[in-house]
């Protein structure tokens, strides 16, 4: 398996168009593996408190980035 610098080499031999495949591939493959975690974490109930603070039935406006913000996950 080459390393991070072997490929990062390789790249930039690459023509501008394979460049824009691969940029265009990782940008896939990163978001597949963003909605399998989030997949993950919603079916193990990971999410479910921070699901039930955004729904809660007040009269208030909750900030998704308030609720993120309160703590790691």
């Amino acid at each position: 398996m080459s390393t991070v610098q072997e490929i990062e080499s390789a790249i930039e031999q690459l023509p501008k168009e394979d460049v824009s495949k691969i940029a265009l591939w990782l940008e896939d493959r990163l978001q597949s593996q963003w909605d399998k975690q989030i997949a993950e974490d919603a079916g193990s109930g990971k999410l479910d408190k921070f699901f039930a603070e955004l729904t809660a039935d007040d009269d208030s406006e909750t900030d998704l980035d308030e609720v993120l913000g309160k703590e790691e996950f």
